[in-house]
């Protein structure tokens, strides 16, 4: 199996996931949106379940 279509699970807390995304944002965009986005929309979905569908939210690509 090719290594770079293999998925893994990272898990962090809410703050570091903050810090991933601040470190993203640095990044040239191009480069790193499709991520950003993979990684925004497992977020919300994590915490919606977690949170009881509370809206809670982890959209932070306009606090980049």
């Amino acid at each position: 199996m090719d290594n770079n279509k293999m998925e893994i699970t990272l898990k962090v807390t809410v703050e570091e996931g903050n810090m991933i995304f601040k470190g993203l944002g640095k990044l040239p965009f191009e480069e790193v949106y499709e991520l950003i986005g993979k990684l925004n929309d497992q977020a919300n979905r994590q915490l919606a379940e977690n949170a009881g569908n509370n809206n809670s939210s982890f959209d932070h690509l306009n606090n980049i």
